[in-house]
């Protein structure tokens, strides 16, 4: 009788979760499912899966945009927090987030001791690691002013992506520990699919999958 998975393991798309798999080698101590684009999707998602069997953690794994001057395209980008960053109102003098509004939060940290093990097994390989928040939008940025917007508006913002945050808020009502990694495809400002690097940030997706299997235990 095959040993019950321990760790799921969310993507947005295939073309990730087959990045994952690949790099897991049939590991059965992890589950992996395409949760689908974005928070609301990947929420529900998360949390059926959640909900039909017991896992001690929940990882975002995915590609994503990185801020300038915090992740370049080829690094990755481990979450200290998940921010949904355009979940709020406008005003006449800014932006008000969720917490400010006194609606909710718009905040979720990340498991600090699993990510700080993560870092430092990460860091012994060739690719360059950072930790920060990372961001999740609604609507994927594709102009500079929307970039420094963001980055204003979140100290320390490393990356944007469509997911963590809906992952984070199903793994929290869960009462389970939860991270997101992000490999570096593309800068976070004006659009431009050319300069994308989606094949290589999937190649270091399937590398940071690796050290998972090894740190993981």
């Amino acid at each position: 009788m095959q040993t019950p998975a321990e760790i799921l393991i969310v993507t947005a798309v295939d073309g990730e979760k087959e990045a994952v798999l690949n790099a897991l080698e049939n590991d059965s101590r992890f589950n992996v499912i395409v949760g689908g684009v974005g928070a609301v999707a990947v929420a529900v998602n998360t949390s059926r899966a959640l909900t039909a069997d017991n896992y001690r953690l929940v990882i975002c794994a995915g590609i994503g945009g990185g801020f300038p001057g915090k992740a370049a395209v080829g690094s990755l980008v481990v979450a200290t927090e998940c921010v949904a960053a355009d979940l709020g109102a406008e005003t006449p003098t800014g932006f008000c987030s969720l917490d400010d509004l006194g609606f909710g939060f718009a905040s979720i940290k990340t498991d600090s001791g699993i990510v700080e093990h993560l870092m430092k097994a990460l860091q012994k390989t060739e690719l360059t690691v950072h930790s920060g928040p990372v961001l999740t939008v609604s609507t994927i940025t594709g102009t500079s002013g929307t970039a420094k917007a963001l980055s204003h508006r979140t100290k320390g913002a490393s990356a944007e992506a469509m997911e963590g945050f809906g992952v984070g808020f199903a793994a929290l009502s869960h009462g389970v520990p939860f991270f997101e990694i992000r490999a570096i495809s593309n800068v976070v400002g004006p659009r431009d699919r050319t300069s994308w690097k989606v094949k290589e940030a999937l190649d270091n997706l399937g590398v940071a999958c690796k050290v998972l299997r090894e740190v993981l235990v």
